[in-house]
């Protein structure tokens, strides 16, 4: 059995998908889950509840937390250390390995701009602090030899998921299709590195099914990154909509508030945009030659295809 908490979300779909290259037993779990797969088993699952995580994981041979919760800064501190204590718990109880989805939060400002595995951990918003409370936990938890668990971690990422869980997406394709300019943040001209969402399901899945690949941290697949300008570039020409993006004021964050929530949290982490995001997965790709990472254009042709028909 391999399980997937947080089925519901951005992750979660695509990732079902690729299991099934791998098992023929898949366990989805959220609030709501919904099949993916015609021979998904659903588990309905509330995870802030310890009792629901350890039985959403009895009998599972690997399990896979891509769950998100509300990005509100007082819900993480709430909720992140306990949920993952649980997991690390019933991990441990159920024998059960690990594959935790994590981001780039608890790295150091000056790493941004060249992040690797080996970056320094020094988180510089208060978001940051708690995903390197989480990491702590997972690895002291597998390198005392409590668990089996590997770290995937992702750059920012699109694809064709909700506008709320991607800045690139509600900034740029939804505010076109929208019939707005869009816009970016900081600087048109650094190059930010974004992960396409099928990539890092597919890598995600690959690396939960090699054993080789425990008990360390990896860099999910990622193309270097474009601009802002450039990016915003290939989501105008792929729409026939020929806009030019411009830098969004400060102000206008909190006006954009008001529609997307997540924008309401996004202040303190506004420096990974006035530099360059350079996020390399060049670890990942030396392991699995044979992977395919997706371009941009590519990716982006893609994601309007599926989102536009």
């Amino acid at each position: 059995m391999q399980t997937i908490l947080g089925a519901g979300g951005a992750i979660g779909s695509d990732l079902a998908k690729e299991l099934t290259k791998y098992s023929k037993a898949i366990r989805l779990v959220s609030r709501n889950p919904k099949k993916v797969n015609p021979t998904d088993e659903l588990f309905p699952a509330d995870l802030t509840k310890r009792e629901m995580v350890f039985e959403a994981i009895k009998g599972s041979e690997i399990v896979y937390v891509i769950i998100g919760f509300p990005y509100k800064l007082k819900v993480w501190q709430a909720l992140w250390p306990p949920f993952i204590k649980n997991v690390i718990d019933a991990c441990e109880e159920h024998k059960a390995k690990l594959v935790f989805f994590d981001n780039i939060y608890m790295y150091d400002r000056n790493e941004i701009p060249h992040q690797t595995e080996e970056s320094k951990i020094n988180p510089p918003s208060e978001k940051g602090k708690v995903r390197a409370n989480v990491f702590k936990q997972l690895f002291e938890a597998y390198n005392s030899g409590r668990i089996t668990a590997l770290i995937a971690r992702s750059a920012d990422f699109y694809g064709s998921i909700g506008i709320g869980n991607s800045v690139l997406m509600g900034l740029v394709y939804d505010a076109m299709k929208k019939g707005r300019g869009p816009n970016w943040l900081k600087s048109m001209d650094k190059i930010h590195s974004f992960t396409y969402t099928p990539d890092a399901a597919k890598a995600t899945a690959l690396l939960g099914n090699t054993e080789e690949a425990f008990n360390q941290v990896w860099h999910l697949p990622t193309n270097k990154g474009l601009t802002g300008a450039e990016w915003i570039k290939l989501f105008s020409d792929g729409m026939g909509k020929n806009k030019k993006g411009s830098v969004m004021p400060g102000f206008m964050m909190t006006i954009l508030g008001w529609f997307i929530p997540e924008m309401k949290e996004f202040p303190e982490m506004l420096y990974q945009y006035e530099q360059e995001y350079f996020f390399d997965s060049s670890k990942f790709q030396k392991a699995f030659p044979e992977f395919k990472i997706t371009t941009p254009q590519e990716g982006v042709k893609e994601t309007l295809k599926a989102l536009e028909g």
